[in-house]
This record gives C-alpha cells, structure tokens and sequence, in this order.
C-alpha cells in the first residue's frame, strides 16, 4: 500500500465526490480525518466497513479557528498530517447582473478562504516532516467560460494561481501543490438528481469519452497525486472531465 502510515485531511467528504477519495485513499492505507460541517457519519462506516481508519471533526473551513482546530485533532488522533485534499465547493448559477455583492463575497470566502484557511493550518506540520501533498479541487467551467458562473468561475481560477505559486515557495520541503478540474459527476445528491441527468445528457455528445464522470475517477488522480511517486509533479492542473476540455 502506498500511503501506509500516511495521514490525509479531506474537507467537504462528508457526500459525494469527497466520499470516493476517502474510500479510495484508504484503500492505499492512509489514514482519514474527514473535516466537514456536514454528518459524515455515511462516509466513515463505509470506509470502517474496507477496514480503513477514519474519524472526521466538524469543521466550517472558512473559519481560522475552527481549521486550526481541525489539524491540532488529526494530529492528537494520528500524529501528523501528510496529505490535504480541499474539496470544499459551492456553486450557484446566475447571470451576472443579478449576483449581488454578498453572493460574489460567500462564493470567494468557500471556494478560495477555505483553501487558504486549511493550507495554513496544514502547512507548518508538512514542513517538519520534510513531506506533503496538497490537492486542490477547481472545476473544467475555468476552460470552457461557462455563462452564469461569473463569481464561481473567478473563484476555481483562483485556485489554480493559488497552486502555482505556493507550489514555487514549498517545493524546498519535498511538498507538493497541485489542482485538479473537474466536471459534474454522475453521483450527486437525490435532491439534484432530475437536474444533472438532464446536464449530463447536454454534456456527454462534447465529452470524447462517452461516459459519465465517476467520483472514482477523480479518486484515482487523487491517489496518485497523494503518492510518493508523483514527487516531481507539483504547480500543475490536471482535467478530468471525459475530454469536454481540451485545453
């Protein structure tokens, strides 16, 4: 196993997406702290039920405090932090002049405060360990310039500028930073599910892989950019979206 001893922080894991990279993770032999506002009871028995060890705090990722806190429990619980996944998102639809201000400022304080909030936290404990993987989730609309998508557009490019810079500033102490755009996925939550099947039924013709995006596709990216094989990539953005982007 590859991440045997290893210790991964994955934020927004409680559903979706974030579920299949703790799986998928733990299957390396990592072990997960899930940080989450949200129950995340649901991932934790599926990941106890493969025999991995995992444990999640509640934590709102844009608050200083509470990420704080979030690192000072993986490491009283596993005695470090070797990877951190921030898959923290939110996304709304709206045409640009009916986003409001509060609207532009919560879709930056999400999409960008929580990546900053969480690498900080993380940072100081990668250092000493001469060891690190940061991953950071952004999204294929940053290709494509999606309308209605002004404010979360803005804020998945910004976390691909984030990753190229600190990927310049932390390589010295054999951490790593790289990003990860993605499309929509064939799991959502129930209450969306009426909504993407007809998003996907628009998106497959323009995919070159006529399929459906998996959470498990992107787990498998995360893996391997949580490894230690994957040392000499960092600053990078990799897509993965069935080819919809050709960038």
């Amino acid at each position: 196993m590859k991440l045997k001893d290893k210790v991964a922080i994955v934020t927004g894991a409680a559903v979706g997406n974030g579920q299949a990279f703790c799986q998928r993770l733990a299957r390396e032999g990592a072990k997960i702290m899930i940080a989450d506002i949200a129950d995340a009871s649901e991932a934790i028995e599926r990941v106890r039920e493969a025999g991995g060890e995992i444990e999640a705090v509640r934590v709102d990722a844009t608050s200083e405090e509470q990420t704080q806190k979030m690192v000072r429990k993986t490491i009283e619980q596993f005695g470090r932090v070797d990877i951190l996944v921030n898959n923290v998102g939110f996304y709304h639809e709206e045409p640009f002049e009916l986003i409001s201000f509060d609207e532009w400022k919560r879709m930056l304080s999400v999409n960008l405060d929580s990546l900053f909030l969480t690498t900080k936290a993380v940072l100081p404990t990668m250092k000493t360990q001469g060891f690190g993987r940061i991953i950071a989730l952004s999204s294929d609309t940053i290709w494509l310039g999606t309308p209605y998508l002004v404010h979360y557009i803005t804020s998945k490019m910004g976390v691909i500028g984030f990753v190229r810079s600190l990927a310049s500033e932390v390589g010295k102490y054999g951490i790593t930073v790289n990003a990860i755009t993605v499309g929509l996925t064939a799991t959502q939550r129930p209450a969306n599910e009426k909504l993407v099947g007809s998003i996907l039924e628009h998106l497959l013709p323009q995919q070159a892989v006529q399929r459906a995006d998996e959470p498990e596709d992107i787990a498998e990216v995360v893996a391997f950019l949580a490894s230690p094989e994957s040392s000499i990539i960092t600053g990078q953005t990799i897509n993965v979206d069935g080819g919809v982007a050709r960038h």
